[in-house]
């Protein structure tokens, strides 16, 4: 199986629906896999205090606007859940409480993911573990003893899984990807590894798949310029293609390691060795 491409979409959807379908469809005229979204309640994530402070936005002029703004509920991931089917790519969602994940259980999705930001959520990760559904568990901003701890909270429930190097930096700068971790964490933790980016452009993910990235995950926007604290930390539909195109393309180059000679090396072997 090749490189698993997942395009989040996150919150740059802006909450408004048709921007949702329009990356859906980006992502799937690119070639992804899977698209992505994230999932809160908002008042469990966040304090009051925090809910009540001051943020201008399209939507009003604090926190919970804002966040109320960017939040889907029932009747927008119905249609997403259809839409995706209809087009023939998977979803998911990175639930940011046990009551998000909750929710996200009535929908069959085909992998779970835990963000970088919940990965020390001992109470998220029990109830993500315990369905026993494939989860890419994201790792920035984390330490070794809290990817640890991570890990052996999915271990003890046998709930498959693949680490993700990451960098939660927005947008991260090329020279902080340290893609030599993808080799660490394989090798500490024996399993499959992937890449979650930040950074602008295409050539960092390139290297990871050829450190050995199993899985690929970047944010997609259908213009930078667009409202939003992740828009520019994304790559747009034009970027996503030729990101797709180019990973494919790097997988062959990689080859399979086993020594063998083509048609074309065969006959200039005849030419130069008699």
């Amino acid at each position: 199986m090749g490189v698993y491409i997942i395009g989040e979409i996150g919150i740059n959807h802006n909450g408004d629906l048709s921007i949702a379908k329009q990356l859906i469809d980006a992502a799937v005229a690119a070639g992804c896999d899977a698209v992505k979204f994230q999932k809160r309640t908002i008042d469990k994530v966040y304090s009051k205090e925090m809910l009540d402070s001051p943020r201008e936005s399209p939507w009003g002029h604090t926190q919970r606007a804002q966040k109320e703004g960017l939040e889907f509920g029932k009747k927008e991931y119905d249609v997403i859940d259809s839409y995706c089917r209809d087009k023939g790519i998977a979803w998911s969602a990175s639930a940011w409480d046990v009551d998000s994940q909750i929710f996200l259980q009535q929908y069959d999705l085909t992998f779970n993911k835990v963000a970088s930001a919940m990965l020390t959520k001992d109470d998220l990760l029990e109830t993500i573990a315990a369905e026993k559904r494939f989860t890419y568990i994201s790792t920035g901003m984390s330490t070794i003893d809290e990817i640890d701890h991570a890990v052996a909270i999915f271990k003890k429930y046998d709930c498959p899984f693949s680490l993700m190097h990451c960098n939660s930096t927005y947008p991260m700068i090329e020279t902080d990807a340290n893609l030599y971790m993808i080799h660490t964490l394989n090798e500490r933790y024996g399993c499959p590894v992937g890449y979650s980016g930040h950074e602008s452009g295409i050539l960092v993910s390139l290297l990871a798949v050829a450190m050995g990235a199993t899985s690929i995950e970047r944010h997609i926007t259908l213009d930078r310029s667009m409202y939003g604290s992740d828009q520019k930390a994304s790559i747009e539909p034009e970027e996503l293609k030729e990101l797709v195109a180019q990973i494919h393309l790097t997988e062959q180059i990689l080859g399979t390691g086993v020594k063998s000679l083509s048609d074309a090396e065969l006959a200039v072997r005849k030419k130069l060795r008699g």
